[in-house]
């Protein structure tokens, strides 16, 4: 099975549910095929996602992801359960394991076995949404004598958010599709090899699995203050641990070091300037509408299948000419744009 290739938006906007039901709804008049949810705090993921299905007919609603330490897997499974009833079947459960800082700092809860966590839940999940009676021992979970209705097998898609090795087999393993996330362009040959290696130890193929990256798009004529604007968001995100040791991983070791001493110095300067700009532009999609609809074709003949826009800027006129630029009128993908996939790497940016 190959999945075909579809593009989406990120939810919630600022500056809360009414604005995030509004460009929900306009996604969907405007022929978007999904809405995808964070869960970084504030508005609730799987809540406002009832509220999504309710005013939405046609649109996936997905979650990229829910932290698995902030709920228990029978809250999942029900919740899961429910959403499939209020989207109509349209709703897909990502899942996975977040970072140090926001569930020690954030939520006060251990950041312990990532790996193992996600996997377990995932498999809890898994049995409860079929209707098994729990009656599970792992070594981060256990759980009996909890039962739900159940649903068709595969009703409710569930996806590992990767970023590492052993994550992204694991999300090719047990996952029905893997999500990405603010990678350098350059690693994803490398993430794909990885996903792939996991769907085989299950009997499966790359092509059996939906991957799934949220872009960070900024469509603008000033790269200069776009990059500065990215810097700003997301070195913090390369300082933590997960992130940082991801960012080495992907080929950026002096980036990584020197972000990791600037953050544990509080020198902010530091910190941000060890995101260059070409690091930058690998990992963030800047430019003229064109350019920007070109780096995510680039995406696609690399692998990912359903590509998440996103605009950094809270800036509403930059939000919506950014969604504008991939609204289906104006950019669709080609026959071509997926025939290299999981055979051949992506360009780096220019």
């Amino acid at each position: 099975m190959s999945h075909p290739q579809r593009i989406a938006v990120t939810v919630p906007i600022q500056p809360g549910v009414e604005a995030t039901l509004r460009h929900a709804r306009w996604a969907e008049e405007e022929g978007f095929d999904d809405v995808w949810f964070s869960d970084s705090g504030g508005i609730d993921a799987l809540s406002l996602a009832a509220a999504i299905g309710a005013a939405t007919r046609r649109v996936r609603i997905g979650t990229a992801v829910i932290p698995v330490y902030t709920r228990t897997p029978a809250v999942f499974a029900a919740s899961a359960y429910s959403l499939h009833h209020a989207c109509g079947g349209r709703f897909i459960l990502g899942l996975g394991s977040s970072s140090q800082t926001m569930m020690e700092q954030w939520h006060g809860v251990e950041f312990a076995k990532p790996l193992t966590r996600v996997r377990e839940t995932a498999a809890l999940v898994r049995a409860l949404l079929a209707g098994e009676r729990s009656g599970f021992d792992g070594e981060t979970l256990r759980s009996h004598g909890y039962r739900q209705p159940p649903l068709p097998a595969g009703s409710v898609p569930i996806h590992i958010a990767a970023l590492r090795g052993r994550m992204l087999e694991l999300a090719g393993e047990v996952g029905d599709g893997a999500v990405v996330n603010l990678f350098p362009i350059r690693a994803l040959p490398k993430i794909m090899e990885h996903i792939g290696r996991g769907a085989a130890r299950a009997g499966r193929s790359l092509a059996d699995r939906e991957v799934v990256c949220r872009h960070q798009v900024f469509v603008t004529d000033d790269k200069p203050a776009a990059r500065a604007l990215f810097r700003r968001r997301f070195a913090p995100y390369y300082a933590t641990p997960v992130y940082n040791r991801f960012l080495a991983w992907a080929g950026f070791e002096e980036a990584a070091a020197t972000i990791e001493a600037g953050w544990a110095a509080r020198d902010r300067e530091r910190t941000t300037g060890a995101l260059d700009d070409t690091l930058v532009d690998e990992v963030a999609i800047l430019g003229t509408a064109d350019e920007c609809r070109e780096r995510v074709r680039e995406l696609a003949a690399g692998g990912i299948t359903t590509h998440i826009i996103a605009c950094p800027s809270e800036d509403p006129a930059d939000q919506r000419r950014t969604y504008d630029a991939f609204r289906p009128a104006v950019f669709r993908f080609q026959p071509g744009d997926s025939t290299n996939i999981r055979r051949e790497g992506v360009k780096t940016p220019r």
